[in-house]
């Protein structure tokens, strides 16, 4: 009976995780689908990520518009402010119910309101940045068997733009609507660096720039920076592994005081209850996260390597 339900949770989830990925195929052709000439689906998905109409990042806040730009998602900047108002209200409100300070809960929500966005797109990148560099390695080998089937470099190109996920099928396709509108390749190619910021993205670009200036076999350069990447990724996988013990350390140490104060909080409420408005005891628990957060850069430091 346990390997029925087992077996049957496994199927839907497989299930629904099949069908959102045929349903996803990547966002660029959701968009081109044949309603639309092509300067208005450049310019959607240049809008979409944030980016002007000739697709450069916008002025202003020039951090959080290239974080959004790398994290793919399609919420402006004034709608994340909206959310992170409502995250620090929530927050302090929390903070007010346990605390019972309103000195105290202020500050947390003015914290934790933007910092809860703000790591969920960091987080976001992250995601996106590993999938890319995963997939990048196939999309050059496909432009490179293109290639040597004798297709120019824009057929090759959108090749990957029609025929690969997301997040690298939309962002070949958007350089393919680039170069059939008028763009070089190195100009598209550059705009998608922009638009990623990704290592491995970097190191095609600067492929695709150098070939366009001295000449040569782009099919093979472009084999030998698929096997580079590869062997880059490798060596991250390495990292990981090495470092993976460190990092379980720091989220078990992170965690354990929150955990035990909220579990203090609500199976015994009078533990803290009498002291909790003592400033000796709310200078020491600040003092104490304030450790903290300084021994999560430290280890973070020792365990973040980059290859």
């Amino acid at each position: 009976f346990f390997g029925s339900v087992v077996l049957a949770i496994q199927s839907v989830f497989g299930l629904l995780k099949e069908g959102g990925e045929k349903n996803r195929v990547n966002h660029r052709l959701k968009v081109s689908d044949g309603t639309k000439s092509l300067s208005e689906v450049i310019l959607q998905l240049r809008r979409e990520r944030g980016l002007t109409d000739e697709g450069e990042l916008r002025n202003g806040i020039h951090f959080l518009n290239s974080l959004l730009t790398r994290s793919g998602l399609t919420i402006p900047l004034a709608q994340w402010g909206i959310i992170a108002a409502g995250i620090a209200l929530a927050a302090a409100a929390i903070a007010y119910y346990f605390l019972e300070d309103i000195l105290i809960a202020v500050p947390i929500g003015l914290v934790v309101g933007p910092a809860l966005p703000y790591l969920f797109i960091v987080s976001q990148v992250g995601a996106r940045n590993k999938k890319l560099g995963t997939q990048l390695p196939d999309a050059l080998e496909v432009i490179t068997r293109s290639l040597e089937a004798g297709h120019p470099v824009p057929v090759a190109v959108s090749l990957v733009g029609r025929e690969m996920p997301d997040p690298i099928g939309t962002e070949f396709g958007l350089a393919a609507d680039e170069i059939a509108y008028g763009s070089s390749l190195p100009e598209a190619i550059r705009k998608m660096a922009l638009r990623v910021q990704h290592p491995d993205i970097d190191l095609f670009a600067a492929t695709v720039r150098v070939q366009e200036k001295t000449g040569g076999n782009l099919s093979g350069l472009l084999r030998a920076n698929a096997d580079t990447i590869r062997a880059r990724q490798k060596m991250r996988l390495k990292v990981k592994a090495a470092s993976s013990e460190g990092r379980a350390s720091a989220m078990i140490l992170t965690s354990a005081p929150f955990l035990v104060g909220i579990s203090l909080r609500i199976l015994t409420p009078r533990f803290y209850g009498e002291v909790i408005g003592e400033s000796m005891i709310q200078i020491g628990l600040g003092g104490f996260f304030l450790w903290m957060v300084i021994g999560n850069l430290v280890m973070r430091q020792m365990i973040n390597f980059k290859v």
